[in-house]
């Protein structure tokens, strides 16, 4: 038996990318998958045939705009009519809105917020006590290395990816003797949607600077969340586990 068998994990942003690998993961190591996705319908649908076909798991997607908390209540209501409890959460949604804070409207600032910072709490907040009362819970916070460094034209992105940390480490304390660990993986710059529009000169030098001399793929963030979700860690939380060539030690 897969070590994720009967468990049900609900993914953010899990249409594209990162996500995507994320379900492929979780699914691979036996889970039933609901994912959240905001737009991308074509893809959405596809990565849940790839789930039931191909890795014959249930899966199920669900759009939504997880920053605003009305519907995600509805949203996590049908999950677990059709699923059970969810055990297994990686809040891994996010957008960003790039400026430098001069330019930075508050419009900008609070959309990113909404979805990157808001809608972790809403869902976690739907689903958390479920957990609690079945003694066993993985809460898996997408953070990112901006994060914990920084970075140029990202004061509203980089905010909510160090709230996650500070969400994750507080979280972590909270429930440690409930049964739920608490635990962010900060991922690099990763060949994503977000980073294939960077010009190539850019990719270059930013390629330069990460010690392992390339971008990270999808599916090396996913296979570090499907660990966290798994037995074998269940000693680990309030971690940040960077996964990024070595960028930032």
């Amino acid at each position: 038996m897969k070590e994720l068998s009967g468990k049900t994990a609900f993914v953010t942003g899990g249409s594209r990318g990162i996500g995507r690998a994320i379900c492929i993961a979780l699914a691979e190591a036996g889970a039933d998958i609901a994912l959240n996705y905001s737009a991308a319908d074509d893809q959405a649908h596809d990565v849940v045939k790839h789930l039931k076909e191909k890795l014959k798991v249930k899966a199920q997607a669900y759009k939504t705009d997880i920053s605003d908390e009305t519907s995600v209540r509805a949203m996590i209501e049908e999950v677990e009519k059709r699923f059970g409890r969810v055990t297994i959460l990686v809040n891994n949604a996010g957008i960003n809105r790039d400026k430098s804070f001069v330019r930075m409207t508050r419009a900008m600032w609070d959309e990113v917020l909404g979805v990157n910072l808001n809608g972790p709490f809403n869902v976690t907040n739907a689903l958390l006590s479920g957990m609690i009362e079945e003694g066993w819970g993985r809460v898996i916070n997408i953070s990112s290395m901006g994060g914990q460094t920084g970075n140029f034209g990202q004061a509203n992105y980089t905010v909510t990816k160090g709230g996650l940390i500070a969400f994750t480490m507080t979280l972590a304390r909270e429930v440690a003797r409930k049964g739920v660990t608490v635990n962010a993986v900060s991922p690099g710059y990763t060949a994503t949607d977000m980073t294939s529009g960077m010009p190539d000169a850019v990719k270059d030098q930013v390629q330069q600077m990460i010690p392992m001399g390339r971008m990270g793929e999808p599916e090396e963030i996913a296979s570090t969340v499907a660990f966290l979700a798994g037995p074998k860690s269940s000693y680990i939380t309030g971690q940040v586990l960077s996964v990024n060539g070595g960028m930032y030690m």
